[in-house]
C-alpha cells in the first residue's frame, strides 16, 4: 500500500466526526471531510516530491471533486454548508 492513501482507522475517525446519524458514510459532510484530509496530505507530499506529475493530476481531480460536492451541499442547505466550511478552515 502506497504512504500517501489515508488508513482505515484515520478515515474512520473522519467519518464519525462528520457523520450526520450511525453508519453515514455517503452524506456530503463526510466526502468532503475525506477529501479535504486526502487534499492536505497530498499537498504535503507535493512539497516534498516538487517532480511527482502524476499526483498532482489526482489533487486538482480531488479539489474539484470537492468543489462540486460543496457546491451541491450549498444549494440543498446554506447553514450545513457554513458549519462545515467552518469546521474543516475551508476558503475566506
Amino acid at each position: 500500500m502506497n504512504e500517501m492513501a489515508i488508513s482505515k482507522q484515520k478515515k474512520n475517525e473522519i467519518i464519525k466526526q462528520y457523520a450526520r446519524k450511525d453508519g453515514d458514510t455517503g452524506s456530503p459532510e463526510v466526502q468532503v471531510a475525506v477529501l479535504t484530509y486526502d487534499i492536505n496530505a497530498l499537498n504535503d507530499h507535493l512539497k516534498v516530491n516538487k517532480k511527482d506529475h502524476h499526483s498532482y493530476v489526482g489533487l486538482l481531480k480531488k479539489i474539484g471533486h470537492r468543489r462540486n460536492l460543496l457546491g451541491y451541499l450549498r444549494g440543498k442547505d446554506i447553514q450545513r454548508y457554513r458549519d462545515l466550511i467552518q469546521s474543516l478552515g475551508l476558503r475566506r
